[in-house]
Parts: structure tokens; C-alpha cells; sequence
């Protein structure tokens, strides 16, 4: 493993080096393709991508817009979620969850007319993710405000259990096969926990990153891509723990995704930028650059099928260039 680590980081060095060029066997990197216009000022955070539905939904600020991506039009919007953070959806059955931070709740609405069905207390403070895994089919939400995690059963609505995780929870990934991972920002952990039964199997230091954020999962290789606060990406076995290495990226990351079409992976970062890797091997992850997009730019949404990739985002005020202004997403493609 040593040698292997070393090899990592001296054809990391090499890129890095060169960020502008892409790794042997790859093409182009991707960049910005277009932008679209949503309209309306405040803060947002996590973005998700429907691509059976063609839409993206945005979290700003009290309301959650609703991207048709076709069109590029917004279509409507779910109002009424303070300070909400992300959105969770679960098509058969019709409905979509919001995570609101603001007065800790979900906001359940209906996904063909986004209206709001009902509002679920959560059994915490300041619920920030929210996600659907599928074999339980449960909702949960992680309390950021109270280190635990709500369990909903989206079927009756009903909350189904709660498990504390001795820490604050940021982002949370499933792999498909029943267990949950999620950060612990405060910790430099990740945690792994059985979805089921809400019992915690492991607890994996992270070390050198630091403040973990941004997660997402090769699923079929079983890695983890976590972006720390400390500028590092960190590649994890989902098996055992083991930091397999560790990468520089911009400032500020708050999400990663992985494309299991493309193999890249990206970690997006406040400072504007969008640090792009390619995942060679399950053991080799290589850099293959860095794009700018817009400074705040810090989440984002993957559509797999079209390995477009949608960073919500505020053009600059008119009357001052160090405030927000109107809000847009930008659109990066090859």
C-alpha cells in the first residue's frame, strides 16, 4: 500500500504540475457550457438533479426552485422551508422532502404540482442533509444543530427512529446496499451506520483532511471521495477506512460527485473554482484540472446521463461587486 500511495502522488505531482492537462487516455476537459437564468437574491445550498424528470432543484434561501432543464425555465418553486438545505426525492411514490434548518423540519411536497402535502418534525435541531436510501426506503436527515439523525418512512410520513452520531453531521451518501456513510465536520470522521437497524459500524479518522464536507461514493469500487475544508481531497476504501490518497483542491469545497459514466470526480469550492479528477483505477485517481466558475459556487448537482454538472451560483451585485445579485446556475459539460 505504501508503494502504491506513492505512486498516486507522484503522478498526482505531475499534473498538478501541469493542471491544464489531461490525463493520459482522457479528452478535453470539461467546461463551461452555458448558464441559466433563475432569478431572485438570498443564499442557497445543495442542488439535486431529476433525470427522469429533466429538473433541477435549487435550495435558496426559504423556497426551493424548480428547474425545468429542457426548457431552462423555472417552473415553480416550494415555498415556505426556512432555511432550507437539500432536497430528497422519492418518485414512486410522488414525493419530494426538503431539509429545513431554519425551524427543523421536512417540508413534504407533491412532485408533479409542488404543492406541499405536509410538514414532519424532525427529532433534532438544524437539519442540513437530507437523503432517500433505498433499501430501507427510508428518508433521513442529519441534524447538524443536535448530532443525531432523523429516520421517516416517506410511505406513512411518520418519523421510524433516531440515532445519535456524537457529532455534526454534514453531507451523507448511501451505497445501495443498506449502509449510510456520513461526515462528521467537527469530528475529521467519517461514520458508517446500518440503515436498518440504525446501529453504527465503524467510525474512520480522515486524517490530513480536515472539516469534511462534500461526499460521494463510487459505488461499484467502493470508494469515497471527501472534501475537507483544509483543501484536500481524500479517496476511502468504503470497506475498511483506509485513506488510499489525498489530493489539493480550491478553498471552501462543500460538495464532491462522482460520474460512473465518465469517471471523473469533482469537488466544488467557494473560492469559484471546480477541481476535476479521473478516477484511472479504483486505486489511482489522477488530476486533471481546474476550472473557474463563480465565487459562492460551492454546490452542485450531477446529471449522469448527460455528465452535465449544475453549481447554483449569484451574479454580482450591480451597485457593489462584493455582493450577491440575482441567482443562476452554471452549466459544465464537454
Amino acid at each position: 500500500m505504501k508503494r502504491l500511495h506513492a505512486v498516486i502522488l507522484a503522478i498526482a505531482a505531475i499534473f498538478l504540475h501541469n493542471p491544464g492537462q489531461p490525463a493520459v487516455g482522457q479528452e478535453k476537459l470539461p467546461r463551461i457550457i452555458d448558464s441559466i437564468e433563475v432569478g431572485g437574491t438570498g443564499g442557497w445550498d445543495y442542488a439535486l438533479y431529476d433525470t427522469s424528470a429533466h429538473r433541477l432543484y435549487l435550495s435558496h434561501a426559504t423556497r426551493v426552485e424548480v428547474v425545468n432543464i429542457d426548457t431552462k425555465k423555472v417552473e415553480g418553486s416550494i415555498p415556505n422551508t426556512p432555511g432550507v438545505h437539500g432536497i430528497a426525492l422519492v418518485p414512486e411514490l410522488g414525493l419530494g422532502f426538503t431539509s429545513n434548518g431554519g425551524d427543523g423540519t421536512v417540508t413534504v411536497f407533491n412532485l408533479t404540482t409542488l404543492t406541499t402535502l405536509q410538514t414532519i418534525q424532525v427529532t433534532g435541531k438544524k437539519p442540513d442533509a437530507i437523503m432517500f436510501e433505498p433499501v430501507t426506503r427510508r428518508i433521513f436527515t442529519f441534524n447538524g444543530g443536535s448530532g443525531n439523525c432523523t429516520a421517516i418512512d416517506p410511505a406513512t410520513l411518520k418519523v421510524v427512529g433516531t440515532l445519535e452520531l456524537e457529532g455534526s453531521p454534514e453531507f451523507a451518501v448511501a451505497d445501495g446496499k443498506g449502509k449510510v456513510f456520513v461526515n462528521l465536520e467537527d469530528q475529521n470522521k467519517v461514520l458508517c451506520f446500518n440503515a436498518a437497524t440504525l446501529a453504527i459500524d465503524s467510525r474512520w479518522p480522515l486524517a490530513p483532511c480536515a472539516t469534511p464536507t462534500g461526499l460521494s461514493m463510487d459505488r461499484q469500487h467502493r470508494r469515497l471521495f471527501v472534501g475537507g475544508r483544509n483543501q484536500l481531497l481524500a479517496v476511502v476504501n468504503a470497506d475498511n477506512g483506509t485513506i488510499l490518497g489525498t489530493f489539493p483542491i480550491g478553498k471552501g469545497v462543500d460538495a464532491t460527485a462522482f460520474d460512473p459514466g465518465t469517471q471523473l470526480v469533482y469537488a466544488s469550492n467557494k473560492d469559484g473554482s471546480l477541481d476535476i479528477f479521473s478516477e484511472q483505477s479504483p486505486d489511482l485517481l489522477v488530476p486533471r484540472g481546474k476550472i473557474t466558475t463563480a465565487t459562492g459556487a460551492k454546490t452542485m448537482a450531477l446529471d449522469p446521463a448527460t455528465h452535465r454538472v449544475y453549481l447554483p451560483a449569484a451574479h454580482a451585485a450591480k451597485d457593489n461587486e462584493k455582493s450577491r445579485g440575482e441567482f443562476y446556475v452554471i452549466v459544465v459539460g464537454e
